[in-house]
């Protein structure tokens, strides 16, 4: 039988009140690929991510693949700022028992240091190391990451993309990202969908970074090289 998309989004609109936050938005994400999402401030991304998850309403429909496992960074956790908790208690509330697995997956996110640290004593960095374990806890087939280089600065955002380039060459985990870091993200992408409540353009990094609509929104300098990379089998689905 033919492979079936982790997740299918057709006619995809969000509103609140007259204002029309997403409007008809059709896109796939499809198992092991490594799918972007970038755009103008305002253009709907942590919309869309949200409603992906199941957090805001929306008409259109929302297709999951039978059994999907989802694993989600958000953009913020404010959670750090309200109680006091050690790492180790966060990772903890994902329903994983066993403090021993919970320090492998930390060690996988190369943070095993910091299992009894304060959550609010973290570095960006760290804190995005220890989401990347919570997320990874229930094995998900699908990483859902909003901005997760936020605040980061350029080696902290280097080290991240070489983590996650390591547990999906290890896990074969599919990523969804959301993000600012236009050039570094889209040479760590098979496939790219610029978003601006409506998709403008998808496709290959090379193809995105040539297209008019993508030059209008990000200017002539954000052309990109084309990234020689092995593309999923389903890349070229738009």
């Amino acid at each position: 039988m033919p492979e079936t998309p982790l997740i299918k989004a057709h006619g995809l609109t969000v509103t609140r009140g007259k204002r029309v936050l997403l409007d008809a938005v059709d896109f796939e994400i499809w198992s092991g690929e490594a799918l972007t999402l970038i755009g103008p401030n305002g253009a709907g991304k942590t919309t869309l991510i949200r409603a992906l998850i199941g957090m805001l309403p929306h008409s259109g429909t929302l297709t999951r693949r039978h059994g999907l496992r989802l694993g989600y960074t958000p953009q913020k956790l404010p959670l750090e700022q309200l109680i006091p908790m050690p790492v180790d208690r966060f990772l903890s509330l994902s329903g994983e028992r066993s403090r021993e697995k919970r320090r492998e997956m930390l060690a996988r996110c190369d943070a095993a240091p910091l299992q009894d640290t304060q959550m609010a004593a973290l570095s960006g960095g760290e804190t995005q190391r220890v989401l990347m374990a919570r997320a990874l806890m229930r094995q998900p087939d699908l990483l859902i990451l909003d901005e997760p280089t936020q605040g980061l600065d350029s080696p902290g955002e280097a080290r991240f993309y070489q983590l996650l380039a390591e547990i999906r060459a290890e896990t074969g985990v599919a990523v969804f990202m959301v993000s600012h870091d236009i050039h570094m993200v889209m040479a760590q992408s098979d496939r790219v969908i610029c978003l601006n409540r409506h998709i403008c353009c998808s496709g290959t990094p090379g193809v995105v970074s040539q297209d008019p609509h993508y030059l209008e929104l990000f200017g002539p300098r954000a052309g990109i090289a084309p990234y020689q990379h092995h593309h999923h089998e389903h890349c070229n689905h738009d």
